[in-house]
């Protein structure tokens, strides 16, 4: 076959345009119960673009995959959300929520787009990194507007130019550990908002749930992002840094769930799988010993939550396949 002719989806791409079509069903879901709950204006004017982008997302992830007589994902639907149930969470947590869901979409686009051999395919990865793009500015600045933002640690400008000249800036032989850099204690602090975020949607999802078996789940995953919150924050602490505050307090009273047992327990997994993905970041660019072990140590923890995650979606038969290679064995 000539390859300057073969338009065939490549795997890389097939992946990305399936898991895009999960979490944009998802989102849609996320984003229509919003709607149907907050009061701010400010907010819910970003949430009715999220969810015109969702939708208009979705169009074209349907356009390529029909085309390519793709069997389309069900994904969530309208089944998934109550919009009749009460607020579980406040309005500033959905705009801290949105605004760290950016930041996690802006990084999966790249991603896709740097994987992405088609042009109609780089064309709709283009076109969502300028989409959350501009939500991260509309989420940024209405959050700096109205002084919820919590900026990263300060750190004093250098006076010149040094370089590393001791192994030991990594932790000398008696364990003495030098001041966090601004790689380190940036990366740290932004985990951190990342997992406080998280933190407050397993703790409303854990107390909406009626199913007892994801309410263990839930209840696991909230001691460890606790664990995690706490073992991060002392190492900015140790060092005189500030840490992001808690969102626990935007969690409501509501016992009322105003999604499926399905999509809180697929969001959950979603967000521990993101974790994973942050920490190893995290790691790659730290040069402090300790806290390459803390990532290492929180990654193989989530990884082991993950199983137990993944177990409960397959038992409830709530975990589409992901498409795989051809198995010559049995054609």
């Amino acid at each position: 076959m000539n390859k300057k002719n073969d338009t065939r989806l490549t795997s890389s791409e097939i992946t990305s345009l399936w898991v895009q079509y999960m979490r944009e069903t998802m989102a849609i879901c996320i984003s229509k119960y919003v709607l149907a709950t907050v009061k701010d204006p400010e907010v819910h004017s970003l949430f009715g673009f999220c969810l015109e982008l969702s939708q208009k997302h979705l169009k074209v992830l349907k356009k390529i995959l029909n085309a390519e007589n793709f069997p389309l994902p069900n994904g969530f639907t309208d089944k998934d959300v109550n919009l009749e149930a009460p607020p579980l969470f406040t309005d500033s947590l959905w705009l801290h929520y949105i605004h760290v869901m950016t930041i996690h979409g802006l990084s999966g686009h790249s991603m896709s787009f740097s994987s992405s051999i088609r042009k109609d395919i780089r064309d709709l990865y283009y076109q969502c990194n300028m989409d959350a793009m501009d939500v991260y500015n509309r989420s940024i600045d209405i959050l700096l507007s109205k002084g919820l933002y919590e900026r990263d640690p300060y750190f004093s400008m250098p006076r010149g130019v040094e370089y590393i000249t001791e192994l030991g800036y990594a932790m000398d032989i008696l364990g003495k550990k030098r001041p966090l850099n601004s790689m380190e204690a940036g990366n740290i602090y932004t985990d951190l908002k990342k997992s406080i975020s998280a933190k407050a949607i397993l703790l409303g999802f854990q107390q909406v749930s009626q199913d007892k078996k994801i309410r263990k789940f839930m209840e696991d995953g909230l001691n460890l992002v606790n664990k995690h919150i706490g073992l991060f924050s002392s190492l900015l602490h140790e060092g005189g840094l500030h840490t992001p505050p808690l969102l626990d307090r935007e969690v409501t009273n509501s016992k009322i769930a105003p999604f499926s047992d399905k999509l809180m327990l697929f969001h959950a997994g979603f967000m521990f799988n993101l974790a994973m993905i942050y920490y190893s970041v995290t790691m790659s660019v730290s040069m402090r010993i300790d806290v390459v072990g803390h990532c290492e140590a929180s990654i193989l923890r989530d990884l082991k939550l993950t199983t137990s995650w993944g177990n409960i979606m397959i038992e409830r038969g709530w975990i589409e396949r992901p498409p795989e290679a051809s198995d010559r064995t049995e054609l």
